[in-house]
């Protein structure tokens, strides 16, 4: 196992950016990053390395995340916050197909949207997603395709109606 400074130096940036995608919010995505690291600095002698680091990382942040929002129920609304940049796949996008498509995604269900995050800014694999979010790698698949098919649509609807 590699020292936890080793394991932070390696990690910080994908669970931030993780922790970004669902918080949408700079400050609130480095204070949850650190919150992780301090969980799994208390909770490391219960890692078994029966999934890779990075998904285990992901899944404190995700429990984080989710006891963040319990004290914090105000905020558990973040519509009117500034969405996460866009991922590498959508560079070809100009600038208002991004924001769109991003808005979009803001309005997918929680779970197909977590996991559109999990695999775009994550950068994750469907088995590392569907450890994260407590289901199988089929369902992580499965979820995703259905997200980007609602994607799909909203996007022809929009074509249509300009």
């Amino acid at each position: 196992m590699q020292p936890m400074e080793e394991i932070y130096q390696e990690y910080a940036k994908l669970v931030y950016r993780y922790l970004l995608s669902l918080t949408r919010e700079e400050s609130l995505a480095e204070e949850l990053t650190q919150e992780t690291f301090f969980q799994a600095i208390r909770s490391i002698g219960r890692y078994d390395e029966s999934c890779k680091i990075s998904t285990w990382l992901c899944a404190i942040a995700k429990n984080v995340w989710h006891a963040y929002l319990r004290k914090h129920p105000a905020t558990d609304n973040l519509d009117d916050q500034v969405i996460a940049a866009p991922s590498a796949e959508e560079a070809a996008l100009d600038a208002a197909q991004k924001t769109q498509l991003l808005k979009y995604v803001h309005e997918l269900p929680e779970l197909q949207r977590e996991v559109i995050y999990l695999r775009i800014y994550a950068e994750l694999s469907f088995c590392e997603i569907g450890e994260v979010i407590g289901k199988t790698e089929n369902y992580a698949r499965v979820t995703f395709y259905r997200g980007k098919e609602k994607l799909k649509k909203m996007l022809t609807e929009e074509k249509k109606n300009e």
